[in-house]
């Protein structure tokens, strides 16, 4: 598990990738949930035009050498490919902390990133503004905005 307090970079990460032109893109999000409950760091599709001009989709997988054989397993398993690459990659991960704030449709977490210990991202958690946005009968736009406005007065 990583420490996402501090600002580091992770080595012995592996980025693996598959070209798919063959498969229902229905199972993409499937394939997604999988890898990130096997451990996966991060997982992407790129829309790519394979041979011929035929349509596909570039999977690419983010995760420490380790997982490696866990993420090949699903992705072998899962998806249409009859091979894999892997790029070796070191990954700079900013220091990460999270805060609240106070909405008028109630608190939201906001995740803040920070390199040599200064603040230089914040965002607010999507989910928790979603939820809000929902229940109250908002644009999700507008508890956005809240959510940096608030957090942007309260610093």
């Amino acid at each position: 598990m990583f420490d996402h307090r501090n600002e580091h970079v992770d080595g012995q990460m592996v980025l693996l990738q598959a070209n798919l032109d063959d498969m229902n893109p229905e199972f993409s999000s499937y394939v997604m949930d999988r890898l990130f409950e096997a451990g996966a760091n991060d997982v992407y599709w790129i829309p790519i035009i394979m041979k011929r001009g035929r349509p596909g989709m570039m999977l690419n997988v983010l995760a420490a050498a380790d997982k490696l054989e866990r993420m090949e397993a699903i992705v072998f398993a899962e998806t249409t490919t009859l091979g894999l690459r892997y790029l070796k990659a070191d990954v700079h991960r900013l220091g990460r902390q999270f805060a609240k704030v106070e909405t008028e449709w109630g608190p939201i977490t906001v995740k803040l990133g920070f390199h040599n210990g200064e603040l230089v991202q914040m965002a607010p958690e999507f989910k928790e503004c979603e939820a809000a946005a929902k229940r109250h009968g908002v644009p999700l736009k507008r508890v956005y905005e809240q959510v940096r406005r608030n957090y942007a007065e309260d610093k």
